[in-house]
């Protein structure tokens, strides 16, 4: 069974096939949500050559870098590399 683990924020790069599907408004929406309630869903990423690469959480991972917050709670999965 995956467990959350917390990741600096620093250390997840952020492929460019999802930068562009950013949309300003919900990283707004996302933070207010984690200022309320905290961060409930953790973002997925997989492990690269020393550091940690997105699969999905975008908007959570720009959400918390917005707030100032240096770390992220995260699951580490297998995923393709494409």
């Amino acid at each position: 069974m995956l467990q959350d683990v917390v990741l600096p924020i620093d250390q997840i790069y952020v492929p460019a096939k999802h930068r562009g599907r950013l949309d300003e408004g919900k990283v707004e929406e996302i933070a207010e949500s984690i200022i309320d309630e905290g961060q409930r869903t953790p973002i997925q990423v997989r492990q690269g050559k020393g550091r940690y690469v997105l699969v999905t959480g975008l908007h959570r991972l720009e959400a918390m870098r917005s707030l100032g917050e240096d770390t992220i709670k995260a699951l580490i999965v297998s995923a393709p590399k494409n």
